[in-house]
């Protein structure tokens, strides 16, 4: 690929996304005492006791967490079910811990990873995957987001929204503010009940779907955080912008939202200190943790998607060494 045309920022994002599939560098990075102690930091490990453990510590500072087996685009109807059974197994071991209740600990989904793309029956299978995750998760007391990915599986993930909720209503979607279709969407789920994560989106879409600049991506998703506020469902605000979370918390005071009618998200690693900042003002925060052996292209793709990320990672390493 020729980069001599990108700007600084696009030429450090297409960085980051080839060391997310350098080996090597992988390799170097697990094993460097220093990096593991950062990567610990924003990777819940890579067991179901890790994880669990991560999710103990929020709870003992009122942090909820929503939990994510790292991996997507599954090809191999094989590595679908493991998939499904690490969810399982995570749900059950986070229920004996008695961290479940009220859904205090949930999970979030990739339908990709569930089998989406095992070609024409891959909706049914990770529709079905998705069924056996939720059906545990309500035995569990507990909650299930579906992650939404890029703009050409939108369609599919609302569909399998649409189902799952016939048997749970409390299923979890996301929008993504960058879509130009999601203020829309917002309106369309915007009713009692229904749980919706807002974010700005991670994925590189085309200028045909999607806003290009960041000030039209931040608009749209104070537009779209507006309906979700002034609707009857439970909003989630996923962003670490600062400007963001205060707008959020105005919309939610004009709304007249009590602070137990929505919540605030976060990455495990980022702007901890604001988590507990909030969570100890008597907000809801819930904290998205990932785990599992897929960590460092999960890693590298996130320092790839905000400038900002890269900045706290290497701020992690600077305060370890």
């Amino acid at each position: 690929m020729d980069l001599a045309h990108l700007n600084p920022a696009a030429l450090m994002r297409q960085t980051l996304l080839g060391m997310s599939r350098n080996d090597q560098l992988r390799q170097a990075i697990e094993h460097a005492p220093v990096s593991r102690d950062v990567v610990r930091r924003f990777v819940g490990g890579t067991t179901t006791q890790d994880v669990l453990d991560v999710a103990t510590e929020l709870a003992d500072t009122r942090r909820m967490a929503t939990i994510d087996y790292l991996g997507e685009d599954t090809l191999d109807p094989a590595m679908a079910e493991r998939t499904r059974d690490a969810y399982l197994d995570v749900i059950a071991a986070a229920a004996q811990a008695g961290l479940t209740q009220d859904g205090a600990v949930e999970v979030s989904l990739k339908l990709s990873a569930l089998g989406q793309a095992l070609g024409r029956d891959g909706n049914a299978i990770a529709l079905e995957n998705a069924r056996a995750i939720c059906q545990a998760a309500a035995n569990a007391g507990t909650t299930v987001t579906l992650d939404m990915e890029d703009h050409t599986t939108t369609d599919l993930t609302l569909s399998v929204l649409r189902d799952l909720r016939q048997d749970w209503p409390w299923v979890g979607a996301v929008l993504q503010s960058y879509l130009y279709r999601t203020e829309q969407d917002c309106r369309d789920l915007a009713h009692e009940g229904s749980r919706v994560r807002l974010c700005k989106g991670t994925y590189k879409e085309p200028e045909s779907v999607a806003f290009q600049d960041k000030g039209d991506v931040d608009r749209s998703f104070v537009r779209c955080l507006k309906v979700l506020m002034e609707g009857e469902g439970y909003p989630m605000v996923a962003s670490h912008d600062p400007r963001l979370v205060e707008i959020a918390t105005v919309l939610a005071d004009k709304a007249q939202r009590t602070p137990d009618s929505f919540e605030y998200q976060m990455l495990l690693g980022i702007r901890p200190d604001e988590q507990l900042r909030l969570a100890a003002a008597g907000a809801r925060v819930r904290v998205y943790v990932p785990y599992g052996d897929e960590w460092y292209g999960y890693l590298m793709r996130r320092m790839a998607e905000r400038p900002a990320n890269l900045g706290f990672f290497l701020r992690g390493l600077a305060t370890k060494g």
